[in-house]
């Protein structure tokens, strides 16, 4: 079971490395380049939307939002360019995945503002 998840994961990255180069291909249409490029950003961000130490939820992103977000990602693309970037994938891959910090630096933002708005919301509640 354990050897069959990684195996899953490891699928699933090497997906998310082939849209990471698809999404920069010129031959790929605009509308899934800019569907790859959110999933890309959102899978190498280093801040989660819902983050792991939440229990339950802090794993769905890692489980059904990014594989969901892979595989429509992936269906836009011309398989000649999938092809092609499944070469560059997996020599991507030896070198590790990149960061993307401002994907990152959004998704601080959210959770801020829904702090602020939650804070907001409380004082008016509890003082008004």
């Amino acid at each position: 079971m354990l050897e069959k998840i990684k195996k899953w994961a490891k699928q699933l990255k090497r997906k998310v490395f082939v849209l990471y180069f698809a999404y920069k291909d010129k031959h790929t249409p605009w509308y899934a380049k800019v569907f790859a490029i959110c999933v890309v950003a959102y899978a190498f961000s280093p801040i989660d939307l819902i983050p792991d130490f939440i229990p339950i939820l802090g794993y769905l992103d890692d489980v059904i939002l990014i594989p969901l977000g892979v595989a429509l990602a992936l269906k836009m693309m011309p398989k000649s360019v999938i092809q092609a970037c499944t070469v560059k994938a997996e020599e991507r891959m030896k070198i590790g995945k990149p960061k993307n910090w401002l994907a990152g630096s959004l998704i601080i933002a959210v959770w801020v503002a829904v702090l602020v708005w939650i804070s907001f919301v409380s004082y008016r509640y509890l003082f008004n």
